[in-house]
């Protein structure tokens, strides 16, 4: 019964739950982190929050018996390809997704970036995050993803500071809400 109500909360869910959960300024204030980051570096940071998994995902979950952790993975990968974060210039954009009804965030990064940080470091960036979301600091996990991506931004992909023409912003700043 607990894993059905458990499912449950993907159907009762939607985009709309998200700006709700969050709120308009939460989405606001990541924005302008987001543009002070990549004023600070060359890479593209895209943050998505999806309240909840497709069916298809969930049909994973169920028939195929993929546990839940694995299924919110494939999720991200999906929309970091979805969203064009793996088609930037450098190839270092980093997709932040955040799954609202399974209260998991995932990092995805492109081979760039990920050439010099292993997913052993996003993976202890993440564990101490996920309290944050189980107890409902949605933005104060976010806010800590953004600045773990943008720490390892900076380090290997700082921004110069003489780019002329100033570089074009490939990703939008603003979440992407699902």
């Amino acid at each position: 019964m607990k894993r059905v109500l458990h499912l449950m909360r993907h159907f009762w869910l939607d985009a709309g739950d998200v700006e709700r959960t969050l709120g308009a300024g939460t989405l606001d204030r990541i924005e302008a982190r987001i543009h002070a980051s990549e004023r600070r570096h060359l890479g593209e940071i895209c943050v998505c929050v999806e309240a909840r998994l497709p069916t298809s995902y969930l049909w994973r979950h169920l028939r195929q018996h993929m546990p839940m952790e694995q299924v919110v993975h494939e999720r991200a990968l999906t929309l970091f390809g979805k969203l064009g974060v793996w088609d930037t210039e450098l190839n270092n954009g980093v997709l932040i997704y955040l799954q609202l009804a399974e209260h998991r965030i995932e990092i995805v990064d492109d081979r760039g970036l990920a050439r010099h940080v292993p997913d052993a470091e996003w993976e202890k960036t993440l564990a101490g995050m996920s309290a944050r979301f189980r107890e409902g600091r949605y933005e104060d996990g976010l806010t800590r993803a953004v600045d773990a991506v943008t720490a390892a931004l900076e380090r290997h992909f700082p921004a110069d500071g003489n780019e002329r023409p100033p570089r074009e912003n490939q990703l939008p700043d603003r979440p992407v809400v699902h």
